[in-house]
């Protein structure tokens, strides 16, 4: 069985939605292993093993492309590798292949690093630093920009098929008024958006650990997350 070490998080919402869009069900062919980046799971020497930066997601596979297993870290590989086990949501052909691959990197390099910023610095510093956040903030509303006008043009993120760009992008935006988005700005995008998160296989992968995720307020989080516990030599 599959074993995916995560918490209910964009990246980790990635893989799950994944798994479930192959037709891989939770329980019978996966299954979800908590890691509480909150308490610190994320240190632990037998994750560490899996995943070397100390993020989830991650994800097992005890028979991998060589009937051996095989350990994954970061979640657009992970996405990579779930098309390729099971041939969906990746195409054949090379010219759809790299237009759906230049938007995963989209997501995996600006999309996640930049929402996800807007999101810390709008809600999680401990001071309110006006440029920071101005700076991601605008940066923000300039991606969500991107993708607006690229779905004035075609159904999904990379063209007329569902793919894993789609299924790396949307947990982003699920935080929206996190990120400081009005969605009348973007009225495409969120058309899109709640297309897919009116997908079964979206509502099973984002409920996947959602019960055990509480909001951060302790000092002890903020600093695993974000203080000296992250830089620690390991």
């Amino acid at each position: 069985m599959i074993k995916v070490y995560s918490w209910p998080t964009p990246n980790g919402h990635k893989v799950h939605i994944m798994l479930e869009e192959c037709g891989l069900r939770l329980g019978h062919d996966w299954q979800a292993v908590p890691i509480n980046i909150g308490a610190g799971d994320q240190f632990k020497p037998e994750f560490l093993q899996i995943s070397p930066n100390n993020k989830i997601p991650a994800l097992t596979d005890p028979q991998g492309p060589d009937g051996k297993p095989i350990a994954l870290f970061e979640s657009g590989a992970i996405l990579l590798y779930l098309a390729a086990k099971t041939g969906k949501f990746l195409p054949k052909s090379d010219r759809q292949k790299f237009e759906v691959l230049q938007w995963l990197m989209f997501q995996m390099g600006g999309v996640g690093p930049m929402l996800g910023q807007a999101h810390h610095f709008r809600m999680y510093a401990p001071e309110k630093i006006g440029y920071a956040v101005n700076r991601y903030t605008n940066e923000a509303k300039r991606l969500y920009g991107v993708m607006n006008r690229q779905l004035t043009q075609h159904r999904y993120i990379a063209g007329n098929s569902y793919s894993i760009a789609d299924i790396a992008i949307f947990p982003w935006l699920r935080s929206w008024k996190n990120q400081g988005i009005d969605w009348a700005d973007y009225p495409q995008l969120k058309a899109w958006f709640d297309k897919i998160a009116d997908r079964p296989a979206v509502k099973r992968g984002v409920a996947v650990l959602a019960e055990l995720r509480q909001p951060l307020t302790g000092d002890k989080e903020r600093d695993i997350l974000f203080g000296k516990t992250q830089y620690q030599k390991r």
